[in-house]
């Protein structure tokens, strides 16, 4: 479990393709220090949930498999990019953004960026069936940073940045095309889960039906 609060930037340092999926050597950067992870920790990778399962030096290796690549932007990083960092929530600790699993649902294109000033409105593209699980003013997870929904429309939502959150997360470098890790509210899901009945096997599957 996370909070959406992105600890800071590491970087891709190498990406190594394996029988079954991708090994991803990370460099935590400013985010944190390797010597503070252990084998096994859960570790928020722009919105991704992965386990550290090496350690060398100040680098932390993660595996990712076909699912979690066929679901997640994972897939198209390159050696050298930027990526959001979070370790898991410790029991007791404040909850500043909201519950983020970990879990992504799907992937977003980034449609437009409108700047005024320092701030940013950043409109991105999603297939209808996930805007129909957000709603205005609700939580929604972006490449692991928990943002707050200002405009949902039919297959495209808005979020409001601040100067602090483009400065110290990857949205600050954004382009329009780029893809992102979407993660809806869990709550929402649940909430569609329930109305779909005994027989569904997809949490949009009420949703369609309504």
């Amino acid at each position: 479990m996370f909070t959406g609060l992105v600890e800071g930037q590491g970087f891709l340092h190498l990406l190594t393709q394996e029988p079954d999926g991708l090994r991803l050597t990370i460099d935590p950067g400013d985010a944190f220090s390797a010597d503070e992870t252990a084998l096994g920790d859960s570790i928020s990778i722009c919105g991704c949930c992965l386990t550290v399962v090496q350690q060398d030096g100040n680098l932390l290796d993660f595996q990712a498999g076909s699912e979690t690549l066929s679901k997640t932007s994972l897939g198209g990083f390159a050696e050298g990019d930027r990526v959001n960092l979070e370790r898991a929530l410790a029991v007791g600790a404040r909850l500043g953004g909201h519950f983020v699993q970990g879990h992504v649902d799907g992937v977003g294109t980034v449609d437009l960026i409108d700047r005024s000033g320092d701030w940013v409105d950043m409109w991105f593209r999603v297939p209808p069936e996930m805007t129909r699980l957000m709603v205005p003013k609700g939580s929604i997870a972006v490449d692991g940073i928990s943002l707050t929904l200002v405009n949902v429309e039919a297959d495209r939502f808005s979020v409001a940045l601040i100067p602090h959150t483009l400065e110290v997360t990857t949205l600050g470098c954004r382009q329009v095309g780029d893809t992102v890790n979407l993660e809806l509210d869990v709550l929402g899901k649940y909430v569609a889960r329930l109305m779909s009945g005994e027989g569904s096997t997809s949490i949009y599957d009420a949703l369609k039906e309504s």
